[in-house]
């Protein structure tokens, strides 16, 4: 009866890709089938052959080829953080205030050391507005490249070397381009040409703007 009903269901019918089950065991592929009566048709791409359907016992659907693999979801790419605008002047002046320096001092190291330029490196490999050099930002911890972290080392380190030498400003200044190193062997500000125009042109700084504060205070005013 099972085979009946699969012949009565696929009478006439065509199936396109399946499997003839015969009676002996074996399986024979076939595009599709039709009954006619007590024989069966079964079709493939040359034609068709004709057996009695007893010889058949059932069909078999073939099974679709598979699925193609899907392609690996391309990775999430998300966009780099936007980098703010920083004004170089503002990042001096509130490191000055949190280390208690003047920000004078402040704004005439960064401008010797680079114009103002945030992404200043020099040949020597000194970066950023500070010109931090990669040994000193690592063992200050601070990633360098970020202008706010630059400064603010920046600033610690130079607080810490006026404490160092008893708030001797050359000193401090000379110990800052040179290393303390050089200020310590010399017990002065050590005899570099750069080390010296470096101090004077801080120093140089930090005077024109103590006496244009003054006249800014009375335009204010």
């Amino acid at each position: 009866m099972r085979f009946l009903g699969l012949l009565l269901w696929t009478a006439g019918a065509a199936s396109a890709g399946e499997y003839a089950l015969l009676a002996n065991g074996a399986r024979m592929h076939v595009d599709r089938h039709e009954i006619d009566g007590t024989t069966v048709r079964l079709y493939n791409s040359t034609g068709y052959i004709e057996m009695p359907a007893t010889t058949v016992s059932g069909f078999e659907a073939e099974e679709p080829p598979p699925a193609p693999p899907q392609p690996e979801p391309a990775p999430v790419v998300k966009a780099p953080a936007p980098i703010l605008a920083v004004n170089p002047s503002d990042l001096a002046d509130a490191a000055a205030d949190k280390y208690g320096l003047p920000r004078a001092l402040v704004r005439s190291v960064m401008a010797a050391e680079s114009g103002f330029q945030t992404d200043a490196v020099s040949p020597k490999g000194a970066i950023g507005l500070m010109q931090l050099m990669p040994e000193t930002a690592q063992f200050l911890a601070v990633d360098p490249y970020d202008p706010a972290q630059n400064v603010d080392a920046g600033v610690r380190y130079l607080r810490d070397l006026l404490i160092k030498y008893d708030g001797l400003l050359w000193h401090a200044l000379a110990a800052y381009n040179a290393g303390p190193g050089a200020v310590d062997k010399y017990q002065r500000v050590p005899p570099y040409r750069e080390t010296i125009n470096y101090v004077a042109r801080v120093d140089r700084a930090m005077n024109a703007s103590d006496r244009a504060a003054p006249a800014d205070s009375d335009q204010q005013r």
